[in-house]
């Protein structure tokens, strides 16, 4: 029997020339994975090793070429990650500040400026490392999102099909969860720094409002939707390799999306008949 997967299911023939056809309609022009079927392909290849290794690097090549193609406000990594600690460093220095000044609204102003900044600079490198760690590589630093434009990571996507689908997941949670703790880092040095109770409550009321925002949309649209969506296909990956599962599913998720239709016949032994006088067979 063959392996396939969820929807649309299509045999690693027809994805290599679907993927073909794609690449050939980016470089001509046409920018719309999802209009031209990229991620439903990309779904499919997700829950298959074998699949993963086969196509990982056309489709890396192909979303990197969309995604530069559409996004123009670009730099390196380097100068991106440059930039961020940079207003990490920033952040340390208006918390700092609050310590020095000795005006009560500055020393108020300073600390939530600290952790404002914070939770703006600690998100990408966030990202970056946990990717890094998992194997995950990246292709551009850029300005995008929903407005206003926000500090982003493009992931080099083929290293990203090729990591650990948990992994994966951590990655993407890496961010939000370095961003919710910036304001509360912030906090912690209020008590020593004298700042007024304005100062307080605004970085709790940061806190509490990227937390909801967390909860409402990130779940459809955003960091916390591709943690649940990556979690999914690990539950799935665990379950096809438990004790009991079919050979078709843990075939699926360790490589063999291919399996023979028919079973093999089993091997009989041969009865060998006694050797003629002489040592030579019979006819």
């Amino acid at each position: 029997m063959e392996v396939r997967t969820s929807e649309s299911p299509k045999d690693r023939g027809e994805i290599g020339a679907a993927l073909r056809r794609i690449e050939e309609a980016v470089a001509a022009g046409n920018n719309d994975l999802s209009a031209l079927g990229f991620w439903k392909l990309v779904k499919q290849v997700k829950f298959d090793r074998r699949l993963i290794d086969e196509h990982a690097e056309q489709i890396g090549r192909i979303d990197t070429a969309a995604f530069r193609a559409g996004v123009k406000l670009r730099a390196p990594v380097w100068v991106g990650n440059t930039l961020l600690m940079l207003g990490t460093a920033a952040g340390a220095v208006a918390a700092g500040a609050a310590f020095v000044w000795q005006t009560p609204i500055w020393k108020g102003l300073a600390l939530i400026a600290a952790g404002v900044i914070w939770a703006v600079s600690v998100h990408s490198p966030a990202h970056w490392l946990a990717g890094y760690l998992a194997g995950i590589r990246w292709t551009d630093a850029f300005l995008g999102g929903p407005p206003p434009p926000r500090p982003g990571l493009k992931s080099d996507y083929g290293t990203y099909l090729r990591a650990d689908p948990d992994s994966r997941a951590w990655m993407h949670a890496s961010g939000a969860i370095a961003t919710k703790l910036a304001p509360f880092v912030a906090l912690a040095f209020w008590p020593a720094s004298n700042a007024p109770w304005w100062a307080a409550a605004a970085l709790v009321g940061l806190g509490i409002l990227q937390i909801t925002t967390d909860v409402v949309l990130s779940t459809k649209s955003s960091d916390w939707k591709k943690f649940l969506r990556e979690k999914a296909i690990a539950r799935e990956r665990r379950a096809a390799l438990a004790p009991g599962s079919s050979l078709v599913e843990e075939a699926r998720v360790t490589g063999g999306s291919q399996i023979p239709r028919t079973e093999p016949p089993a091997l009989v032994a041969e009865p060998v008949e006694p050797g003629a006088p002489g040592g030579r067979r019979r006819s």
